[in-house]
């Protein structure tokens, strides 16, 4: 009989690593405008845009805590570094040490915030380790990228929607485990 905890953190892992790609089409295909030369972007709040890749980028935050929550610690640091290559490999040329940097950096920031919180509140620490990445990924990227951070706003606020739309989905996966006696690995 397959571990249920097994198979739902390969399937975070999964939807984790395509979270990298989907940014990357996304940024270059799918908005409400797209910049000739340049990303596409989405309204994430009013009067406020941002490339559309933000979205999987919020989502992969919380994809890892699952992963690290289902598979352990050692799966979510070869995520991140499994990761952190895919999205060197499929990033723009001009954009490769920027996304890099940024995914590593970022999603590292939320497992060291993540990891210490996850036993005493799953909700909180998803909330509070998806804060810290979407703000040092959002840092990093534009710092490298464009040495301008004139856009840290709608980057943050893309993000921060896919972080709070899973907030539900958590607290009904934090119930499931204490329901079924599963505790994180």
């Amino acid at each position: 009989m397959t571990d249920p905890r097994r198979l739902e953190g390969l399937l975070a892992l999964l939807a984790f690593g395509l979270t990298i790609p989907a940014a990357n089409w996304l940024i270059g295909h799918a908005g409400t405008v797209c910049v000739p030369n340049g990303p596409c972007l989405i309204p994430v709040a009013p009067g406020v845009m941002a490339p559309s890749g933000v979205l999987m980028i919020g989502l992969a935050l919380v994809l890892r805590d699952f992963v690290q929550r289902r598979l352990g610690l050692g799966f979510a640091w070869a995520a991140i570094l499994a990761g952190t290559a895919l999205s060197a490999t499929l990033a723009a040329p001009s954009l490769v040490i920027a996304s890099a940097v940024a995914f590593l950096l970022s999603e590292t920031a939320d497992l060291l915030v993540y990891t210490p919180l996850q036993r005493r509140s799953l909700v909180l620490a998803v909330l509070a380790s998806g804060v810290v990445g979407l703000v040092v990924d959002s840092v990093f990227f534009l710092g490298i990228a464009f040495g301008d951070l004139s856009f840290l706003g709608g980057q943050v606020i893309g993000k921060l929607w896919m972080i709070l739309l899973a907030l539900p989905l958590t607290a009904w996966l934090r119930r499931a485990d204490e329901r079924r006696g599963i505790l994180p690995v």
